[in-house]
């Protein structure tokens, strides 16, 4: 266990977006390596059970049961992880389920004179329900169900939020369509006695594969909640090099504006990863680049069955 100091730990998640003005801010964490590579290009998305976090609409054409399983390593003792999945339920549409976990690690507690008594833990808990179907052809909603539980040493604090999503295909022209907002609704019980809103925020993305090319292409409009945040574009390509080996790049505008220290951004914002296909699974690595703050590296696995 390190011993570190909550001041400098909280200094810390705040230079990485792990605290904000809204609570359960975790809940915007990229927890796909693939959409983190991607720079969180992925309310377009229509192939990944990942998608379950961006848009709910995104899972309606996943085919069979593929399951997710993601890891995010923070800085300091701070760790994450995710299971996602989807399946088909006769003719009444498609369904997902999805967890999310991060553990900020462990503390030392101390009375009022600076006296050790003991240690304690914090970490933030979500765990989604989501329902997919058609509109129309190529035309798809999605909705989630989300609880949220988070904890500080004895104390806690509850929240239920919902997500809504459409998707709009066109696979003749290689085109994908996207919106999705995200985080709607309420604590329930808090820490304070102030209420704190939660972290929603409204996406717009599309995709396009060009034609008679190994490539993909991602953007993504994204408007948060925060008085302090802006409207924001990332983009993202994807080169498939082979049915086996993909290649992605991508870059997340609003992580380079917040993780600016000083007078230069470095490579904040940008981040690469790489995704082998081996039959039914498929295994993806991320880099997300935080500037002189440090980097963030996320691993993933995902089978189908």
């Amino acid at each position: 266990m390190k011993k570190v100091s909550v001041i400098i730990l909280l200094s810390l998640l705040a230079a990485s977006h792990l605290v904000a003005q809204t609570t359960y801010d975790f809940l915007r964490i990229e927890m796909s390596p693939r959409a983190a590579a991607l720079g969180g290009t992925y309310v377009s998305n229509a192939d990944d059970p990942d998608v379950i976090f961006y848009n709910p609409a995104g899972f309606k054409t996943i085919h069979k049961t593929p399951v997710s399983f993601s890891f995010v390593k923070h800085l300091m003792d701070i760790n994450s992880a995710s299971l996602s999945s989807t399946f088909e339920i006769g003719g009444l549409g498609r369904f997902g389920a999805a967890i999310q976990y991060i553990s900020y690690g462990s503390f030392d507690k101390a009375d009022e004179y600076g006296n050790k008594i003991g240690n304690f833990n914090a970490g933030d808990l979500s765990m989604l329900i989501g329902y997919a179907n058609s509109l129309a052809q190529n035309f798809y909603y999605g909705v989630n169900l989300k609880f949220i539980y988070s904890s500080i040493d004895e104390y806690s604090s509850m929240g239920l939020a919902g997500d809504i999503g459409l998707q709009y295909l066109i696979p003749q022209k290689g085109w994908n369509f996207g919106f999705s907002i995200l985080n709607i609704g309420s604590q329930l019980t808090y820490y304070s006695y102030t209420k704190e809103d939660l972290p929603t925020s409204i996406q717009l993305g599309v995709s396009k594969k060009l034609e008679h090319t190994p490539l993909e292409l991602f953007f993504a409009f994204s408007r948060l909640n925060d008085d302090n945040r802006f409207d924001y574009i990332n983009a993202g390509v994807e080169f498939t090099l082979s049915k086996v080996i993909q290649l992605r790049f991508g870059f997340d505008n609003n992580k380079r504006k917040q993780q600016k220290v000083g007078a230069s951004s470095g490579l904040a914002g940008f981040s690469f990863g790489l995704g082998v296909n081996l039959n039914s699974y498929k295994f993806n690595y991320a880099f997300s680049s935080m500037g002189s703050i440090g980097a963030l590296h996320r691993i993933g696995i995902a089978a189908v069955f």
